[in-house]
């Protein structure tokens, strides 16, 4: 893709933005405040998903290891 292309389609994206939350009609500092307002929130649920969702993925693997069975990583096997 040419460098033209590509700015013609971000352009494309951030016409798409201002129609779908119906930004184009604010005036020129509800628009900053509005923007200011949604990077803050989309900034913040990046930033927990990708703090608290391994996590959580890590528990459910955890806790469905054990009702199906599998061994804890600290247990040793029996042999006889």
């Amino acid at each position: 893709m040419d460098v033209k292309r590509v700015k013609d389609y971000i352009y494309w994206l951030y016409y798409q933005y201002l129609l779908v939350t119906c930004s184009y009609v604010l005036e020129p500092w509800e628009q900053s405040m509005f923007h200011t307002i949604t990077v803050t929130v989309v900034a913040m649920v990046v930033y927990t998903a990708y703090v608290f969702v391994p996590i959580h993925v890590r528990l459910a693997l955890e806790f469905f290891s054990q009702i199906f069975g599998a061994q804890p990583d600290g247990a040793v096997p029996v042999v006889n």
